[in-house]
């Protein structure tokens, strides 16, 4: 084995680099600086995604823990967003009437609660995902340790941040699709364009969790998710066209709002809602995917670094 100078002095004692054979190793050898080494292990963090069907053990993993808990779940999950819809749709409805909103046709005008039930339920999403992919997926990678056991198993961090994101996609999935049988219920829609709202929705909900696990990511505890609720979810409802039609918005804001991964969401939902198509459907969809893309790829890296992978 080829030793360096510090290894192996000669018999003279002499370490210089006068007496290296040819094949020792010389300066040039040396191994990189700290600063070299720490570099490529951030790039290294940040490589493309790799991905493996082993995520399935781990979502069928959530999926049996869940049905233990289905029901305060899903009642937890459908109370608020049902409770916004009785109070603003029925009670502040019956003050505001209907509402003008601008559609490919012209000015339309929509009864307030048909309004607001298209809006919220895309806020239900979002909001179904985000826990999922915050609190849940936080316990489950630095409280209870259950990451740390999966890979325990032939499976790869990568799949298991595929797993989380794909789980609390369906979560806001499951839960959107129980409002969607309510505001039915009620009456307030009966479009067959419907239909074409699930995968909308479950979009944007794995669009969400992967913004979400950007947070899971760096938190070190529960408290620092209410950066996250309080600076971004909270105003981009109130951006997003949700309550009132964004026209109503400054200038500066609409344009904002225009970029917003709620407001495009909202955007495909709403029209089938009033059974008309979306205007600029592709346009919306692709701005969700590039959320939804980027956001998987840098929380992916970010848990990768914070796992030492």
């Amino acid at each position: 084995m080829t030793t360096t100078p510090s290894d192996k002095p000669t018999a003279s004692g002499d370490t210089s680099q006068s007496t290296l054979g040819p094949g020792s190793a010389g300066p040039q050898d040396a191994p990189p600086a700290k600063g070299v080494a720490r570099s490529a292990a951030e790039v290294s963090h940040f490589a493309p995604p790799r991905l493996s069907m082993r995520w399935w053990p781990v979502f069928l993993r959530n999926l049996l823990v869940w049905r233990k808990l289905a029901v305060p779940s899903l009642v937890g999950n459908i109370a608020e967003p049902l409770m916004w819809l009785i109070a603003f749709g029925y009670g502040m409805g019956a003050l505001v009437g209907q509402v003008n909103m601008g559609t490919p046709d012209g000015t339309v005008a929509v009864p307030y609660i048909l309004f607001l039930a298209s809006g919220s339920i895309c806020m239900s999403a979002m909001n179904a995902a985000s826990f999922e992919a915050l609190y849940s997926a936080f316990s489950r990678m630095h409280v209870q340790k259950t990451w740390d056991g999966i890979m325990n198993a032939p499976v790869s961090l990568d799949d298991v941040v595929l797993a989380e994101m794909l789980w609390a996609g369906f979560k806001a999935l499951f839960t959107v699709t129980a409002i969607l049988g309510v505001m039915l219920a009620l009456g307030i829609s009966h479009s067959p364009k419907l239909l074409l709202a699930w995968p909308v929705l479950l979009g944007a909900g794995i669009t969400f969790s992967c913004i979400a696990l950007v947070f899971n990511a760096l938190a070190q505890g529960y408290d620092f998710f209410t950066y996250y609720f309080t600076l971004f979810l909270t105003p981009m409802m109130f951006l997003s066209g949700v309550f009132f039609p964004r026209e109503q918005l400054p200038l500066v804001l609409r344009h904002v709002s225009d970029w917003l991964p709620l407001t495009n969401a909202v955007e495909l939902v709403r029209p089938l809602f009033m059974d008309q198509w979306p205007a600029q459907p592709w346009l919306h969809a692709v701005v969700l995917l590039a959320y939804a893309v980027a956001a998987f790829w840098l929380a992916l890296g970010l848990t990768r670094r914070r796992f030492g992978k």
